[in-house]
C-alpha cells in the first residue's frame, strides 16, 4: 500500500475511533432500564385501562419528542418524515409492549419513519429524550434511518420492500430455534408492498409457514402526492394473492381494538399462518371526524380557510400521517380526499413553524388519567433489557473436528473435477455435523450448485426453496442470521450472472448493518456464487458472471473473506473455513472440471482435506526465480504448467481475500523481472482502467517498481458458446500468452 493511501487509511481509523468514543449505545453489552409496560399476549385477553392509558400517554410523550426533534432540525436548515415517524409511535409502541426480544421481536420496512422509532423507544426509557432531540441525524447512533439499538430492530432498515423478507427469515429462523411462541411483527408502508422482493417476501413466507404479522401504514400518501395519484392499487388483493391472511381494522389509533388483532395474527402466526393487520379507514365526515379528537375548533378553522364544507363526507385514513399534528394531519387528508389546502408532509413541516405552539394543540395534551398511569409506570420497578452484540466476523462458529475432515474422501492427483463437488462435501459435512446450526435457502438450482446433499441432512424447516426469487431468498438469509446470534451457518446460493445483477440487492443490504460493538459486520451470511467467470459450460455468454471478482473485492470492507477456490480440493478447505468463522462470506464457484493441482514433487494433492485455509498458497518454486505468475481461481493450473515448462517463473495462487497487503507487496516484490496474473474474470481496458485481480497486484507492483503483465477477459461483447478451454482461447487465456506476457516483462 502506497504511502499516501495509508496516510488516508489511518486517517479513517483515526476518525471511526472518535466517533465510537462519542457514541453512548456501540459497545458489546448494553443495560437498560426501561419501563414495566408489558403485555402477555398469550394470556392478556384484552387491554385494559391502565394498559390503554399509559400506552396514550406514552405515544403523546414521544410524538412530543420527535416534534422536538424536528423543530431543532429544522433550525439548521434539515428537515424529515415526521409525518410518518408521528404516525408510526402508537401501534409501535403496543408492539413494543408485547416484544421480549427473544421468541417476539420485530423490525421496520419504511426505515423513513426513523423519528418516531427514536422517539418510542425514548418514551419507554431506552433512549433519552435529550438524545433523540439533539442528536437525530446528527450522531452515529441516531442516524437518519432506522438503525440497531437496545430495545430496537435488529436490522437497520433502508430500501422499500426489503425489510419483508428479512424479516420473514427472522421469524422462519425464531420458529427452527424457539419453536413454540415464536412471532415477529414487521411494520411496513403503503407503497413498499408493490416492489418485487416484498412480493416474493410475502409468498416466502405463505410457502414456508412463517410465524410473522405485517403492520400496513396505510396512509394514502407517497413522496410525490397520493398513493392514488400514483399507484391506485388495493394492497389487499395483492398480499393476499400471495398468501397472506388479511385482519381488518378501522384504524391503528384504537389500541384496544388493535390489540385484538394483535392477538388474532399471534394465534395464526402459532398455526404457521402469516397475516397482515390492514386498516380499512373509514368514511366520516370533517365535523365527526373533529369531534373525536376534540379538535372541532382546529379544523373548522382550516376547513373555513380552504372552503371546505365542514360536514363533507371524507375518507379518513386507517392510519393518519402525522398523527398528534393536527395541521399536518389534516393538511394529509385534505390531500387524499382531493380537497383544496392538501398536502402531503413526506418529508417535515417544522420549517417556519414554532415547536411550543405545535405542541400546544389539543391532541398532544396528556390527560389526567394518562399522567397517573405513566406516573405510575415510573414509580414500579424497572425492567432490565440486555442488549449483545453480535460476534465479531472471524470468530468462531461452527467446528469439525480433524477427523471428520480426514474422512473426506475427494479426487486425487491426475484426475479432473468440478470445484462444486469440494464445496458440495464441505457444506454435506457441516449440514451433517450441526443439523441444528445450518439453514440453506436454494432458488432453484441446487442439482447445479450441489446443495441438495446438505438439504439432505437437515430438517424442513432448516432449509427453504424460493424458486426463482434469489434477491428475496439473499434477503431471507439475512433474516435467518438475524434471528439469534448464537453460531449457525446461512447459506443462500445461485449462479455469478443472478448474484450480479437480480440478487445484489439482498447482498447490498450486508453494506449498512451494524452491529452494537460499531463494526459493518456484514451479517453471519455465506453467498454461495456458483457458475463464476467463463467457466459456466457451454452456456451462452448471457448467462456468464464475468464481474464476481469485481464485484467481491467492492463488497470485502463488510466481508470477512471473499473465496476464489481453483480446484475441488481447496473448494473444500474453503467451505470449512466459513463455516468455522462467524461472517459475511462470497465463494466463487467455477462450475468446469478443472484438475486436481498437486504438489511440486507430484507427492500428493496441493491440498488435503485437513488443511487450513490460506490467503496465497506457494503452487511452483524454482531456486532464483526472478519471476512469478500471480492465478486467481479456476486459471491456477495453466499457471503451474506454464512454469512447469519455462522452469524459472514461480507460482502462487491466491486463494481469496483479505489478503494482508504488507505481505502481498513484500511477496510481490521478491520478483524484480516482474510478475504477471491470471483471472477468469474481467479486468477492464486500456480505456476504462484495470479492475479485479489485476488491478489490485498491479498496484502492488507500482510500489516495488515491479514490472507486471496480465491475462483475463477485456472484451467479453463477443464467445463463442464453447467449453471453458475454447472460450478461454478465444479470450487469450492460453498457456501460450502466458508466457508470452511472462517474457514481454
Amino acid at each position: 500500500m502506497s504511502a499516501g493511501l495509508k496516510a488516508v487509511l489511518m486517517g479513517q481509523k483515526r476518525r471511526n475511533n472518535r466517533l465510537l468514543q462519542k457514541t453512548e449505545f456501540l459497545g458489546t453489552r448494553v443495560r437498560s432500564q426501561v419501563l414495566p409496560l408489558q403485555v402477555d399476549i398469550v394470556s392478556d385477553k384484552s387491554l385494559n385501562k391502565s394498559h390503554v392509558d399509559g400506552l396514550q400517554g406514552l405515544q403523546k410523550e414521544a410524538a412530543r419528542t420527535a416534534i422536538r426533534s424536528l423543530g431543532s432540525l429544522a433550525k439548521i436548515g434539515e428537515l424529515d418524515h415526521l409525518g410518518g415517524g408521528l404516525e408510526l409511535i402508537p401501534s409501535l409502541l403496543l408492539t413494543l409492549s408485547v416484544t421480549d426480544f427473544d421468541r417476539v421481536e420485530y423490525t421496520i420496512e419504511h426505515a423513513h419513519t426513523s423519528v418516531g422509532y427514536y422517539a418510542a423507544l425514548s418514551a419507554m426509557g431506552y433512549l433519552s429524550e435529550q438524545a433523540v432531540v439533539e442528536s437525530f441525524r446528527r450522531s452515529l447512533d441516531i442516524p437518519g434511518h432506522v438503525s440497531w439499538l437496545p430495545g430496537g430492530t435488529q436490522l437497520n432498515g433502508g430500501r422499500l420492500g426489503v425489510m419483508v423478507p428479512v424479516a420473514v427469515g427472522q421469524a422462519l429462523g425464531k420458529k427452527a430455534k424457539r419453536g413454540d411462541g415464536s412471532w415477529v411483527i414487521c411494520h411496513c408502508g403503503d407503497a413498499g408492498f408493490v416492489s418485487g422482493q416484498a412480493l416474493n417476501g410475502f409468498n416466502g413466507a405463505d410457502v414456508h409457514g412463517a410465524p410473522i404479522t405485517f403492520i400496513m401504514h396505510r396512509n394514502g400518501i407517497q413522496l410525490s402526492g397520493s398513493t392514488e395519484s400514483i399507484l391506485n392499487k388495493d394492497p389487499r388483493a395483492m398480499v393476499a394473492a400471495m398468501g397472506i391472511e388479511i385482519i381488518e381494522v378501522k384504524t391503528l389509533h384504537d389500541l384496544p381494538r388493535l390489540y385484538k388483532a394483535y392477538r388474532r395474527a399471534f394465534a395464526l402466526a402459532q398455526r404457521g399462518r402469516p397475516s397482515m393487520i390492514y386498516p380499512t379507514g373509514e368514511q366520516r365526515t370533517l365535523a365527526n371526524f373533529a369531534k373525536r379528537y376534540g379538535i372541532e375548533t382546529e379544523v373548522k378553522d382550516m376547513a373555513d380557510l380552504n372552503g371546505v364544507d365542514i360536514n363533507s363526507p371524507v375518507w379518513i385514513p386507517g392510519s393518519l400521517m402525522s398523527f398528534g399534528d393536527v395541521e399536518s394531519m389534516v393538511e394529509c387528508i385534505f390531500l387524499v380526499n382531493r380537497l383544496p389546502g392538501g398536502k402531503g408532509h413526506h418529508d417535515g413541516h417544522m420549517k417556519g413553524r414554532e415547536v411550543e405552539s405545535v405542541l400546544s394543540n389539543p391532541m398532544l395534551q396528556i390527560s389526567a388519567a394518562e399522567r397517573r398511569a405513566c406516573s405510575g409506570l415510573r414509580r414500579r420497578n424497572k425492567r432490565t433489557v440486555i442488549t449483545k452484540a453480535r460476534p465479531e466476523p472471524g470468530t468462531p462458529n461452527l467446528r469439525l473436528p480433524f477427523s471428520l475432515r480426514k474422512g473426506v474422501k475427494l479426487k486425487g492427483i491426475g484426475e479432473v473435477d468440478s470445484a462444486r463437488a469440494g464445496s458440495e462435501a464441505g457444506y454435506a459435512l457441516v449440514a451433517q455435523r450441526h443439523p441444528e446450526k445450518v439453514f440453506v435457502v436454494s432458488c432453484d438450482l441446487d442439482p447445479s450448485t450441489k446443495l441438495a446433499k446438505a438439504r439432505s441432512y437437515l430438517a424442513p424447516d432448516h432449509q427453504f426453496e424460493m424458486s426463482i426469487e434469489e434477491q428475496a431468498a439473499t434477503l431471507m438469509a439475512d433474516g435467518l442470521a438475524m434471528s439469534g446470534s448464537e453460531p449457525q451457518l446461512n447459506v443462500v446460493s445461485t449462479f455469478a450472472a443472478f448474484f450480479e445483477g437480480i440478487a445484489r440487492e439482498g447482498f447490498d443490504l450486508w453494506r449498512y448493518q451494524r452491529n452494537l460493538n460499531g463494526i459493518n459486520e456484514g451479517l453471519n451470511v455465506t453467498f454461495h456464487v456458483s457458475h463464476v467467470g467463463a467457466c459456466t459450460g457451454r452456456d451462452h455468454f448471457s448467462g456468464w458472471g464475468l464481474d464476481w471478482i469485481n464485484v467481491g473485492l467492492t463488497y470485502l470492507p463488510y466481508l470477512h473473506r471473499f473465496y476464489a477456490p481453483a480446484d475441488a480440493r481447496s473448494a473444500f478447505v474453503a467451505t470449512c473455513d466459513l463455516a468455522e468463522h462467524y461472517g459475511g462470506h462470497v465463494i466463487g464457484i467455477p462450475r468446469d472440471n478443472l484438475p486436481i493441482l498437486s504438489k511440486q514433487d507430484e507427492s500428493g494433492p496441493l491440498w488435503e482435506t485437513t488443511d487450513a485455509w490460506e490467503p496465497i498458497t506457494e503452487y511452483r518454486k524454482f531456486k532464483g526465480a526472478k519471476r512469478a505468475i500471480f492465478a486467481l481461481g479456476a486459471p491456477a493450473f495453466l499457471a503451474g504448467d506454464v512454469a512447469h515448462k519455462l522452469g524459472d517463473v514461480d507460482v502462487h495462487i491466491v486463494n481469496g481475500f483479505p489478503v494482508d497487503s504488507k505481505s502481498l507487496s513484500s511477496l510481490v516484490a521478491r520478483y524484480p523481472k516482474g510478475v504477471v496474473t491470471i483471472e477468469d474474470g474481467f479486468i477492464g481496458t486500456a480505456e476504462t482502467g484495470l479492475r479485479g485481480f489485476a488491478a489490485l497486484i498491479a498496484g502492488m507492483a507500482s510500489e516495488v517498481g515491479c514490472s507486471v503483465g496480465h491475462l483475463g477477459i477485456t472484451d467479453p461483447r463477443m464467445a463463442p458458446s464453447e467449453g471453458h478451454m475454447e472460450t478461454w482461447e478465444h479470450f487469450g487465456m492460453t498457456k501460450n500468452n502466458l508466457i508470452r506476457a511472462i517474457e514481454d516483462l
